[in-house]
């Protein structure tokens, strides 16, 4: 009897802690249900939008300080001031998403860069020294619009295709843009990036192109080559629809076999030692670009196109040179901004070494690159910029 009522004690008491535990557990299941969850953090954007938003950033950060010094000067400084701001406007609208530009229910609005804009450090290669640095003077807004140009085009570098166009062209007109104010105020010149490795260090052997040409181009579509490029211009005809490495390189030879031709018939006819001098310096110039962008096109296993013995070059060329050279020279931007676009690597470099190199020879024929050198863009087509637009700093974003 008595070892009964032990086993019934025993029993219940097994029962008590089955209780208790299942209860115990049931209360920590509960628990962790109704306690939410944190939510996970966003993924990183891609490079090429951190880099498009850092350089809309910095790019409105220019453009306020650039407002500031035309209001506070006067004659032809304020006109040097006020070019800036225009070129800056365009390029942030160029650089605007709609999804950046405030609603029409937002009370201030005020335009922000969103939070991790930037691209990290290590994506960059290199940080903005001039990123925290005042700009309420001339020689300190040059140098903000170096540095800034100097990372836009280390940026269009790995972009993707066509963010690293754009990221070129602005970062090409930056820089023009500074040597510009430099010299309209007295300052020392800000240092243009080098230039990259020579053509004789790529590799010997050829590469399919990233982008393969279509096996056939539309009827009635066959390449030409325009007598004189103007500026802005698009890409001959017949190559409009080939969006190809080996088409845009294609066309580069093209255009610079031409503007050899230009340059040699033009020296014959220029006036004045000087204007002399410069064709001859920027003629050797184009032959040595002629023979890169060879060497180029055999990387990509590009057929060399021939060399023609002459093109056609219309009255107002053989009239007025140094204008027919200019125009020549903008020509040459489209060409080398496509190619920033379709290529990749050692020849993406070379294409935007070559690009800003085109705009600084147009400048010196007195011609005038734009905004966006190497793109052709509609201004009637982009977002309008709310005029309180102003960058926002934020404590996320990596350096620009």
């Amino acid at each position: 009897m008595k070892e009964d009522t032990r086993e019934s004690r025993r029993t219940a008491s097994y029962f008590r802690y089955a209780l208790a535990a299942f209860a115990a557990l049931l209360v920590l299941s509960l628990g962790m249900t109704l306690i939410p969850r944190p939510a996970p953090e966003p993924p990183a954007p891609p490079f090429s939008e951190q880099a498009r938003a850092s350089a809309l950033a910095e790019t409105l950060r220019l453009r306020a300080a650039s407002q500031q010094l035309a209001a506070d000067s006067s004659g032809a400084q304020r006109l040097i001031y006020s070019r800036t701001v225009t070129l800056l406007t365009t390029q942030a609208r160029a650089l605007l998403l709609p999804s950046d530009a405030p609603s029409s229910d937002d009370a201030g609005g005020a335009l922000t860069a969103p939070p991790d804009a930037g691209p990290s450090p290590s994506a960059s290669g290199s940080a903005a020294p001039a990123a925290a640095a005042p700009l309420a003077t001339a020689p300190s807004l040059a140098a903000g619009l170096s540095a800034s140009g100097r990372l836009r085009l280390t940026h269009a570098q790995t972009a993707d295709g066509g963010m690293a166009r754009l990221l070129a062209a602005v970062g090409t007109a930056q820089l023009v843009q500074a040597v510009a104010l430099a010299e309209a105020s007295g300052t020392a010149v800000p240092a243009l990036p080098p230039a990259p490795a020579g053509p004789r260090a790529l590799a010997a052997a050829c590469r399919p192109s990233a982008n393969p040409s279509p096996s056939s181009a539309p009827a009635g579509q066959a390449a030409a080559v325009s007598p004189v490029p103007t500026e802005g211009a698009a890409p001959p005809t017949g190559e409009a629809s080939d969006a190809s490495a080996t088409a845009a390189l294609r066309r580069v030879v093209r255009t610079e076999v031409e503007t050899v031709y230009g340059y040699q018939v033009a020296l014959t006819r220029l006036d004045g030692q000087a204007a002399g001098q410069l064709a001859r310096d920027l003629l050797a110039r184009h032959e040595a670009l002629v023979d890169e962008a060879e060497t180029h096109s055999r990387v990509y296993c590009a057929p060399v196109p021939p060399r023609e013995p002459g093109y056609a070059l219309d009255a107002s060329f053989l009239k007025n040179p140094a204008t027919g050279l200019a125009s020549l020279e903008a020509g040459t931007l489209p060409v080398y901004g496509d190619l920033v676009a379709l290529s990749d690597g050692p020849t993406r470099q070379w294409a935007i070494a070559s690009l800003l190199g085109a705009a600084q020879r147009a400048v010196r024929w007195g011609s005038d690159p734009g905004p966006v050198p190497g793109l052709v863009l509609d201004t009637s087509q982009l977002p309008p910029l709310p005029e309180t637009a102003t960058p926002t700093a934020s404590p996320s974003s990596p350096p620009a």
